[in-house]
């Protein structure tokens, strides 16, 4: 054994009663009234014991309490003197019981000072308190030497295997406390996990919308600073006004995507392309259910995507495909370039569009790619399904 083995006090749960199942609270309960009940028998029925010892049993009875109450708490909060000296204090009592008289009670004092300090003691100040317990046990004892030797032994075992089996209940005290707190930890980190979740998903529908009404509303200041018609620049505004209504749907659409109400996403893309003039869809690959942070990342590219041609390359025909894999769905979609450019419509938005949805794709494991391509510009997005 190591020296830190003998020097260890019992973990404080093993010590403690927590965890202790019912049957054994009744059980332990139990053994200390029949230890208190052996003790009051053992001292109202002596008979060779003087008046005097007998009316001075109750006090010593007490006393006894006292100290065994006292000795549970001190070694419960590791308290080695203070333990000692209460464990002291009951082999006192011990053997002034023996020396009036009281044989009896002084038998169960020896023995419960023994099994109790192997129990509830470090093994360095245990060991030596057990033999002079067991020491004082075998004066008293008239068997036979190898009786009283099987006793002695008995007992030293007793108050290990009682050890061992209150660490062993401490342990899995402290498992189920560790369990409990990585299970909350868990539960947090997936809270967190969860909102960070929602609010890139609000962010990039926001963004979206809001980055579609500064090109109509950049569009419509342009024409009121060149002096345009009143219908031209309503045009704008109205435009502007759809988009915010759209925002505020897509919102909604997003937030019940993440409740798991969720469209398919080829009727998705088929409405999201139809609404953009010049636009067509293609769907290759045999269709396969999709994560809804997939699902999620495959739309916000589109809508981000088709954003872009509209705002870079008014008028130009954008085709789109989503084609499904055996381990990942891949969407592309590029245009054939601007074929009759607007200034008003080029020179606004943040540039941040494409940053977001390689964000986002790498945050699932996926890749996406954006440059030209021929005379327009291609996006390829791929994410695990």
């Amino acid at each position: 054994m190591s020296r830190s083995h003998w020097t260890t006090w019992p973990s404080r749960e093993a010590l403690s009663r927590v965890g202790l199942t019912r049957a054994r609270r009744m059980l332990t309960a139990a053994v200390r009234a029949a230890v208190i009940a052996v003790l009051l028998w053992t001292a109202v029925t002596q008979r060779d014991v003087a008046d005097l010892a007998v009316v001075a049993a109750p006090v010593g009875l007490l006393a006894c309490a006292a100290a065994a109450w006292g000795f549970m708490r001190t070694t419960l909060e590791h308290r080695l003197w203070p333990s000692l000296g209460l464990l002291a204090t009951l082999m006192l009592i011990a053997a002034g019981a023996q020396q009036i008289g009281f044989v009896g009670p002084a038998v169960v004092l020896w023995c419960g000072c023994a099994v109790f300090a192997l129990e509830r003691m470090p093994l360095a100040a245990a060991v030596p308190a057990t033999a002079v317990s067991l020491t004082g046990f075998a004066l008293i004892d008239d068997d036979a030497w190898l009786t009283t030797a099987v006793v002695a032994v008995g007992l030293c075992l007793s108050g290990y295997v009682l050890r061992l089996d209150a660490e062993a209940r401490g342990s899995a005290q402290r498992l189920l406390v560790q369990e409990r707190a990585a299970r909350t930890a868990e539960a947090e980190s997936a809270a967190l996990a969860e909102r960070s979740r929602i609010a890139r998903e609000i962010h990039d529908v926001l963004a979206h919308s809001l980055s579609a009404q500064l090109v109509h509303l950049e569009a419509a200041r342009l024409l009121i600073e060149r002096g345009a018609e009143r219908d031209q620049i309503l045009e704008r505004v109205v435009a502007a006004r759809g988009m915010a209504r759209d925002g505020l749907v897509e919102t909604r659409q997003a937030l019940s995507a993440l409740r798991g109400e969720m469209t398919p996403l080829e009727d998705f893309l088929r409405e999201l392309v139809a609404s953009c003039d010049g636009a067509s869809l293609a769907v290759a690959g045999e269709r396969r259910p999709l994560s809804a942070e997939a699902s999620q990342a495959v739309r916000r590219v589109a809508q981000e995507a088709l954003t872009n041609i509209r705002k870079h390359a008014p008028g130009a025909k954008a085709v789109m495909r989503l084609e499904y894999g055996t381990s990942e769905v891949a969407l592309e979609v590029r245009d054939s370039g601007a074929s009759r450019p607007r200034e008003e419509l080029t020179v606004s938005g943040s540039g941040y569009g494409l940053l977001g949805m390689r964000e986002r794709a790498e945050l699932l494991g996926g890749t996406l790619d954006a440059g030209p391509y021929e005379e327009g510009f291609v996006v390829r997005l791929k994410v695990p399904l």
